[in-house]
């Protein structure tokens, strides 16, 4: 009999995952995916597009384009989902399956920092990428604040990433010296999950291009009229310009689904990603996953691609009777930190490993920059629409 399989999110997970479960399952069975707009954006490019490097159009595709692979594609936000009778509802109507693979990924919520929306901007979406590039391009002088609002938040390199390529464009435009620059982060150091080594390394970068690092800070509201961050505490720090990391959380929908914790991801099994309802999955930033370490996996687009790859597998073998795993993810990751002139860095390693993740940093040079050019080439090869 026929199987049905929907993959609910059209990102990085998303897309991977349903093209692979195409490979996997039976010319007769169905693979559905659903997305809210019909779009997939490659949001690693979303700081070339903050430097003006990158066009936004270049950077998103038409996920309708995935039914020349087989695909069926639903454009139309999910508005329920029903796990116990396997059932999905969308605004473009319900549907029923046999497995359902959730990819609905972390959504930004600049509305839960009082201030956040009417002060900062910000590169994590295509409009805040945008957004940020006009700002720093007109800004010659006085004090940028690079923020964290608060944990968890995807792509761990981007805020770094970010102030270092922000601190390069002010150079290059012979302004620098005219500004001042701050990172505020609840962190207790840049990327706490991939060691000690590797934060330390970014904060001599920093250090380096004498941006002020300030950890464990936590950010509670943003005076509009006072242009300052208020800190626990009462401490105010002001700026000119703010370029914050705005909160986030899983969407509402899954956090009504009856599978998310307290927090609002959803837990799932480290390796085969399962939740607690047998043939339904959950992979990429929607997901809370505790390391060997007991640090959570980080939310990064990576780990979603190594997840959709297990997952499809893992859905061909329940789907067909089988009681083992047809595969495993085991939390490799590799992760490029760009630092503006033609350099970047690259992390690599294994977050699962014991007691600790085993993660190994290349110090920047050009060849791992042309290393981040070129996966950005495969990737819009090899899996966008």
């Amino acid at each position: 009999m026929a199987k049905t399989v929907l993959v609910l999110g059209g990102g990085i997970g998303g897309v991977v995952v349903a093209r692979e479960l195409r490979k996997w399952l039976g010319s007769a069975d169905r693979v559905i995916l659903i997305d809210k707009d019909g779009k997939h954006l490659f949001a690693p490019s979303l700081l070339w597009v903050m430097e003006g490097r990158r066009k936004p159009e270049a950077v998103v595709k038409n996920l309708e384009r995935l039914r020349r692979k087989g695909i069926e594609v639903i454009v139309g936000a999910v508005t329920k989902i029903d796990a116990e009778n396997r059932r999905v509802e969308t605004e473009a109507g319900g549907f029923d399956f046999d497995a359902l693979v959730i990819a609905l990924g972390a959504e930004t919520a600049p509305e839960m920092m009082p201030g956040f929306a009417e002060t900062a901007v910000s590169p994590y979406t295509l409009e805040g990428a945008i957004a940020t590039r006009d700002a720093v391009a007109g800004f010659d002088g006085g004090k940028i604040v690079v923020m964290v609002a608060s944990l968890p938040f995807k792509c761990p390199a981007v805020p770094y990433e970010a102030a270092l390529l922000i601190d390069h464009g002010l150079c290059k435009r012979g302004v620098r010296g005219g500004v001042e620059m701050e990172f505020i982060t609840p962190e207790p150091q840049p990327m706490p999950v991939a060691g000690r080594e590797l934060g330390r390394m970014v904060e001599v970068l920093l250090a380096g291009r004498q941006i002020t690092y300030r950890p464990k800070l936590t950010p509670e509201s943003v005076d509009v009229e006072g242009k300052a961050v208020v800190l626990a505490g009462g401490e105010r720090v002001g700026f000119d310009l703010l370029v914050g990391i705005p909160p986030h959380r899983a969407p509402e929908v899954v956090r009504e689904s009856g599978l998310a914790n307290e927090a609002g991801w959803i837990p799932v099994h480290h390796n085969t990603m399962a939740t607690v309802v047998p043939g339904v999955y959950a992979i990429g930033d929607v997901t809370a996953i505790v390391t060997p370490s007991g640090m959570p996996l980080p939310k990064a687009g990576v780990f979603a691609e190594g997840q959709a790859k297990t997952v499809a597998a893992v859905v061909a073998g329940y789907l067909s009777g089988k009681t083992e795993p047809a595969a495993n993810f085991y939390g490799h990751g590799t992760c490029f930190l760009e630092i503006g002139g033609g350099m970047a860095g690259r992390a690599k390693g294994s977050f699962y490993a014991e007691p600790k993740p085993d993660v190994k940093f290349d110090p920047p040079g050009r060849f791992w920059r042309m290393q981040k050019w070129l996966f950005e080439k495969w990737w819009m090869w090899k899996w966008a629409p």
